[in-house]
């Protein structure tokens, strides 16, 4: 799928074809497949989101800090090793897009979770009444983001929260050639009750992207839907560099 490339001085640009583009590629999603493997495991293959030269745009805007709100250096904070950068408002024309088309598509999903495991609460249908309930609980600042790793770095083990209100599915999508770097796998764990751990090892391509749960998921078990909870890393690089991109659908405080 081919979006139209992403400049630091279009940000404020029309967003309808890149929108209407990723709609056609959501609505071709097979959502019983996505369900199932989100369902067994708390995380879904998505496929091929950008292509390769709209990945390596939006590698190249790392560079134009005038598009971004803030750098994090892991180390200084504990995270880890590397870096990464939150997006300013406007977002790019393409994250805008994903974040929008994604979230329609994952929303039906997010709320069929809160029925399984009995919570009142139900997201809406559209990313921009989601954006307004963040907003009204001073939820303002924008989360996607870009992480950027080179030879010997790692994320921790962690969660995106950021504020009362968050939605529970998140995507990272690989910007970078798997052939440039070496080592960098995606780790997911789930945290079971009164058991061991299980950790999953996601392997990824240039422009594919994985959803996964951003804290709690439900499970199925003999007695009915139990609560598990997901965190999410990046093992150490042996070489080379990788960057992603993270889309997270509710703002932070």
């Amino acid at each position: 799928m081919v979006l139209q490339r992403c400049r630091s001085d279009d940000n404020r640009g029309p967003k309808s074809s890149s929108i209407l583009v990723l709609r056609g590629y959501t609505d071709a999603m097979d959502q019983t497949r996505v369900v199932e493997e989100l369902n067994r495991r708390g995380y879904a293959d998505l496929g091929p989101i950008l292509a390769s030269k709209d990945a390596a745009a939006l590698t190249a805007l790392y560079s134009e800090d005038d598009a971004f709100r803030s750098r994090i250096v892991m180390r200084r904070h504990g995270f880890g090793e590397g870096e990464y950068k939150y997006f300013a408002n406007p977002l790019p024309n393409q994250v805008s897009a994903l974040r929008e088309s994604l979230y329609s598509f994952l929303s039906p999903i997010a709320n069929q979770w809160q029925e399984n495991i009995g919570a009142d609460l139900r997201f809406p249908e559209t990313h921009d009444e989601m954006l307004a309930r963040c907003h009204a609980a001073g939820q303002t600042r924008p989360t996607p983001l870009i992480l950027k790793y080179g030879k010997g770095d790692y994320n921790c083990l962690h969660q995106d929260l950021y504020g009362e209100h968050m939605f529970p599915l998140q995507v990272v999508i690989l910007l970078s050639d798997v052939h440039d770097f070496e080592g960098g796998e995606f780790v997911l764990t789930e945290q079971r009750p009164r058991m061991q751990s299980r950790v999953e090892v996601v392997k990824l391509r240039m422009g594919h992207g994985v959803v996964f749960a951003v804290n709690e998921r439900p499970k199925q078990g003999t007695r009915g839907y139990y609560r598990v909870k997901m965190r999410h890393g990046v093992s150490q690089l042996r070489s080379g560099e990788r960057y992603t991109l993270g889309i997270i659908f509710h703002d932070a405080a």
